[in-house]
């Protein structure tokens, strides 16, 4: 199949579907997830593709040439997740991940410096994997690129849809070597490793994903070893509960060792800073009020 071909095919989902950046979502913002606005910043594109235009081809094109279109029923180049997506709705499903040693291949060669989950009070969605600026960042499984742009959170990023259905997510690359509708083995090289969009120093931002829901690559990956866990991975509704298993923990951490006073009648902002210690403008800052608020009987004030 030719270039010309395959970059048209890409943009047929879309078009099909009506498929348009600009999802919303209500998610707190995290690593690797909803960042606002610039996370669905739209590509460039035009109706034609090399001359070619795209309303030429039918969904049965899709369905041929696109990795797991009849998941998905479209194939957007433009949004990195469709956060509105529908959530999985089944009891398991049984992906094959690998028939052979060969057609798998860690990403990069560097070890886990950051895992999935909260991080300093934010999702992280994926794994952070050690590398040097200029090193090659290659696709874990074949398939073909959905997604190579930049992002103001992400940097260069690159996402690969999977012939299972499973996404990768490749992010803060120096430097991006393919384009959407790209077919490609595991272990093709993707783009170089770099510091590009909000990242602190080198390395490869790496997620999982399937029908747009982040799955911590740990379990998919033996990341010390650079191997595969198993040749299938089963997908169900308690890898995805983890998230929000990981958020409620977190907030109940952070809840933590906190304490309050109860206003009574006479308490005045400037009576309770000599009684707990704490500055007039420290209590105003943590309890988000001014020092000219008024106080209420039955209230709580927040003093650590």
């Amino acid at each position: 199949m030719n270039r010309s071909l395959l970059l048209t095919t890409c943009l047929l989902g879309a078009v099909l579907h009506g498929v348009r950046s600009g999802a919303q979502t209500t998610d707190a913002p995290g690593y690797g997830g909803p960042e606002g606005m610039d996370i669905f910043e739209e590509l460039t594109e035009s109706e034609t593709v090399s001359g070619v235009p795209t309303s030429a081809w039918d969904v049965n094109d899709s369905l041929t040439f696109i990795p797991g279109y009849d998941m998905y029923c479209h194939w957007n180049t433009d949004v990195l997740f469709d956060r509105g997506a529908l959530r999985f709705a089944h009891d398991t499903l049984h992906l094959q991940l690998s028939y052979d040693d060969c057609d798998h291949s860690m990403p990069c060669s560097g070890g886990l410096t950051s895992p999935y989950g909260m991080r300093k009070g934010r999702m992280h969605y994926g794994v952070d994997l050690d590398l040097d600026t200029g090193d090659p960042v290659v696709s874990a499984f074949s398939g073909m690129v959905r997604i190579s742009k930049y992002n103001k959170t992400f940097g260069n990023v690159v996402v690969v849809r999977h012939y299972n259905g499973l996404e990768t997510v490749y992010a803060h690359l120096s430097k991006r070597s393919v384009e959407p509708g790209y077919l490609i083995e595991a272990g093709d090289t993707l783009g170089l490793g770099g510091n590009t969009g909000r990242s602190y120093g080198s390395h490869l931002h790496f997620e999982v994903r399937f029908m747009d829901q982040p799955i911590d690559p740990s379990l998919v990956f033996d990341i010390s070893q650079g191997l595969l866990k198993a040749h299938t991975f089963d997908v169900h509704k308690g890898i995805f509960a983890t998230i929000v298993a990981a958020k409620a923990d977190s907030k109940a951490s952070a809840t933590i060792g906190r304490k309050f006073h109860v206003i009574h009648k006479g308490d005045t902002l400037y009576a309770l800073s000599r009684r707990y210690g704490v500055k007039v403008s420290e209590l105003c800052r943590i309890n988000g009020i001014r020092e000219r608020s008024t106080l209420s009987l039955g209230q709580r004030l927040r003093y650590n």
